[in-house]
């Protein structure tokens, strides 16, 4: 397989893995606070990746690295906290397609003026890829017309978040991929910690540990298959074929919890699949 092959098949993996997480939060959050299902997970398994980098020995990356993962880890922590409140808020469909579709452009525009323009078959993914992101994660007009300004205005902050994130991984990953993400875990452990403190969930705090530890596992794997797309290929590839994700766990909802996807979701998911094999070429 080529390396751009190779590159498109670990950014599925990353949508799929990154698609299970949320499908675990999802349900552990109807019993605890999401964001306590998230915290545990990063504390696991930032002790699991710490654990590894150590009993590996492996030569720790430069300060400037190390500071982009951090950075990276941090402010993508604080962007999932804006973006649970703006799911809270209003209309989820609405506010998820507009941070799905911001997660992907901004690493796209990153790569359009560092790397260059794309192949024309490579653009023609790209393209289709973002707008199955929008079919996968958007509602009808009408599902979306209850949507305050503020959710929409949070969405949007989240999804530059989350796309920021994703450059940020890309540069850290020179100095190594397990230690860009052990950093990242770090940042974003801290970030959570500071946001459970200024603003504490009302819900139960019991009941989290288990769905946090599937939830951070299959996040820590996503990161994993996200940093080695990068390295094999165009950012820009790796990141709209990732961003793909939510088509993950819209999957697993149908098989387990019989919540069936709608006509433009399906819709969404065979033009993400044709996405994926342009981008492979």
């Amino acid at each position: 397989m080529t390396p751009v092959g190779s590159a498109a098949g670990l950014g599925l993996l990353s949508a799929i893995s990154w698609g299970g997480s949320d499908f675990a939060g999802g349900v552990g959050a109807r019993r605890a606070p999401a964001l306590l299902i998230t915290a545990s997970g990063q504390i696991l398994s930032l002790i699991a990746l710490l654990a590894v980098c150590m009993v590996m020995r492996l030569a720790v990356p430069a300060p400037t690295l190390v500071f982009y993962a951090a950075v990276g880890g941090f402010e993508g922590a604080l962007a999932l906290a804006a973006f649970y409140r703006a799911l809270a808020m209003g209309a989820m469909g609405l506010t998820a397609a507009l941070t799905g579709l911001l997660t992907a452009l901004l690493p796209v525009l990153f790569t359009l003026v560092h790397d260059g323009l794309p192949a024309p078959l490579t653009a023609l993914g790209l393209a289709a890829g973002c707008v199955a992101i929008w079919l996968i994660t958007s509602t009808t007009s009408a599902q979306g017309a209850g949507t305050p300004r503020a959710a929409l205005l949070l969405g949007a902050l989240a999804g530059m978040g989350f796309g920021a994130q994703l450059v940020l991984f890309k540069l850290a990953s020179a100095g190594g991929v397990l230690w860009a993400l052990t950093s990242a875990r770090a940042a974003g452990v801290a970030a959570l910690l500071l946001v459970l403190i200024v603003a504490p969930p009302s819900g139960p705090w019991r009941g989290f540990w288990l769905t946090g530890i599937v939830a951070g596992a299959f996040d820590t794997l996503g990161n994993l298959f996200y940093i080695g797309a990068t390295r094999l290929g165009r950012l820009d590839v790796a990141a709209v074929i990732c961003s793909l994700y939510p088509a993950g766990t819209i999957f697993l909802a149908a098989v387990f919890l019989h919540e069936w996807p709608t006509r433009r979701q399906i819709a969404g998911m065979v033009l993400a699949l044709a996405a994926v094999a342009l981008l492979a070429v």
